[in-house]
């Protein structure tokens, strides 16, 4: 059998010729044409490629991240709403670059700038990204890296600062571990951050036979005069804040006892010695440290109005923190609670006229999270109370106050 005659044969079939009139039919129209082209166009996905002039560049970046890790510079979440600028680096899924140069702008379809870019990345490549969906990633899984800020000298309390009217309250200390043990030697930036009231010499003078300095000699690395502060407080602050990267290792005493020291972290000392400064100055309230990067995360607090609560009934709850967060976000709408014996009359009473028992009404929920003193909370407003099979559901409406 002859494939090829046999095609040639259906393709001869005289049925098959159509008019010019009639391939009409089948051409695409001028204006589908026009909009399929447009959408190929507004298709094209900007691709990395090998920056060519990276040497020029590559100096910038490394001073950026000495400037991180030094405080100099910090991190920020950004909103949806704020528009990037030329020149300013971001960090996106972990890597740090640099927006170069932004092109012609026009308006988006959700009304922001938008245009090509031109994006050069600390690891030697670039793209022509748009400016809007480089700000939808850098919102999405990512950081500004903020302006550089120079420090100032004398942050410090040093003896020529004090006067007469001040008092010595203590002394912060920063120490590196002498240990020949594996888990302790191997340990990179490996820092004990403490404070005595004593001088640090005192202190640290049976290091050897002390859990809290890893039963091993220490050498001091640096320390701070705390003057007119609670220096058990400042303390405190420094652990909370690098909690994340607390070292945890289990070491045994003379006698045979194992204790697991508290005051160890695994953080690099610039920023040990940043986050000092600005817990002296006051400003660290505002930040968190970032384990990632290894630096300062600055947080933007939005000031809460506080609302009138007089005439409101408020009933208050504990939460666990995934639940607070995920009211606090919109995406928990109500709060159950089982209705048991011991809270039959936080939930409910008893009408006298009738002896029945009614679900309590509430206006809002105040919300906290756990127990200690500085615990997040919430005040949420109750739009509608259920009961069934033993569960009492607040549906929640708007946040009043945070």
């Amino acid at each position: 059998m002859n494939i090829d005659k046999e095609l040639d044969e259906i393709l001869d079939d005289p049925l098959l010729d159509i008019s010019e009139k009639e391939a009409e039919l089948f051409a695409m129209p001028a204006d589908m044409r026009k909009g399929m082209e447009a959408k190929k166009k507004a298709d094209y996905v900007a691709q990395r490629k090998l920056c060519d002039d990276f040497s020029r560049y590559e100096p910038l970046f490394r001073q950026v991240h000495k400037d991180l890790k030094a405080g100099r510079r910090s991190l920020v979440r950004i909103s949806k709403s704020i528009n990037l600028q030329a020149g300013h680096y971001y960090i996106v899924d972990g890597q740090l670059l640099l927006l170069e140069h932004v092109g012609e702008l026009h308006q988006g379809s959700n009304s922001m700038l938008n245009g090509r870019t031109r994006c050069v990345y600390e690891n030697g490549t670039e793209s022509d990204i748009l400016l809007q969906t480089l700000r939808k990633n850098v919102v999405g899984s990512g950081y500004a890296v903020t302006e550089l800020q120079e420090e100032s000298d004398g942050k410090f309390f040093a003896n020529s600062d004090l006067t007469e009217k001040d008092k010595i309250t203590g002394y912060i200390y920063v120490l590196r571990s002498l240990s020949d043990h594996p888990a302790i030697s191997s340990q990179q930036n490996l820092y004990k951050i403490g404070f005595s009231t004593n001088s640090v010499e005192e202190r640290i003078a049976n290091a050897a036979h002390e859990p809290t300095y890893l039963m091993a000699p220490v050498k001091i690395v640096a320390t701070y005069k705390v003057a007119n502060l609670h220096s058990q407080k400042f303390e405190d602050l420094v652990h909370q804040l690098l909690k994340a990267v607390q070292f945890h290792v289990t070491v045994v005493d003379d006698n045979g006892q194992r204790h697991e020291p508290q005051e160890w972290f695994v953080v690099p000392l610039e920023v040990i010695d940043t986050i000092i400064g600005k817990v002296m100055d006051g400003t660290i309230l505002g930040y968190a440290y970032n384990a990632e990067q290894e630096c300062l995360e600055r947080h933007i607090v939005r000031k809460q109005n506080k609302i009138d609560t007089k005439g409101l009934k408020i009933l208050t709850l504990n939460i666990k923190k995934e639940f607070f967060d995920e009211i606090v976000k919109g995406t928990k709408r109500t709060e159950y609670r089982e209705l048991k014996q011991t809270t039959l009359n936080k939930y409910t009473y008893v009408d006298e006229s009738d002896g029945k028992r009614y679900l309590r009404s509430y206006d809002a929920l105040r919300l906290y999270v756990g127990y200690h003193r500085d615990r997040e909370s919430a005040l949420v407003q109750v739009i509608d109370t259920t009961y069934r099979d033993g569960i009492v559901a607040y549906h929640l409406g708007e946040i009043l106050e945070r």
